[in-house]
């Protein structure tokens, strides 16, 4: 199976690439994990925030490959703990297919592309810097996997 994560936005600081990297390469070989950093749209330019999302939803589609089940990160999304997020990775694994986990912009995400994914999760009730959310959401995933593997990486 491959995991994607799907994140508008192309820079991130130094020490949120390096925290990426160090859990992306704890994932085993049948969880192959991906990033895909999609451009943000222009801030400049008198476009509205609707215009914004709309474009970035565009660049964010491209990059999904059809049939991939699409989560949207979304703050009215369904909150998860540790438990239920390790739950929803084995059903991901069980589907046979890739999943794409999608973080918005500075202006969040269309609400199309909300619409239409297969789930909304919500990382948490607070508002988290883009560069936060890839590495919570990284962090998070591969708990779920040590959880799921029985890996004394969670203790409850």
């Amino acid at each position: 199976m491959r995991l994607m994560v799907v994140a508008v936005g192309q820079r991130v600081p130094t020490w949120a690439q390096t925290a990426w990297d160090d859990y992306a390469k704890r994932f085993p070989p049948e969880l192959k994990l991906e990033l895909k950093a999609i451009k943000t749209e222009p801030r400049a330019g008198g476009k509205t925030a609707a215009q914004l999302m709309a474009a970035e939803r565009q660049r964010i589609e491209a990059a999904i490959p059809k049939g991939t089940h699409t989560v949207v990160l979304d703050e009215r999304g369904t909150a998860l703990t540790t438990q239920a997020l390790a739950s929803r990775l084995g059903d991901w694994q069980g589907l046979g297919g890739d999943v794409a986990l999608v973080i918005g912009g500075p202006d969040g995400l269309d609400p199309e592309l909300r619409r239409s994914a297969q789930e909304r999760v919500r990382l948490s009730d607070l508002t988290l810097p883009h560069a936060m959310v890839r590495v919570l959401l990284v962090e998070q995933l591969y708990r779920a996997w040590s959880v799921n593997a029985g890996h004394p990486y969670h203790r409850e």
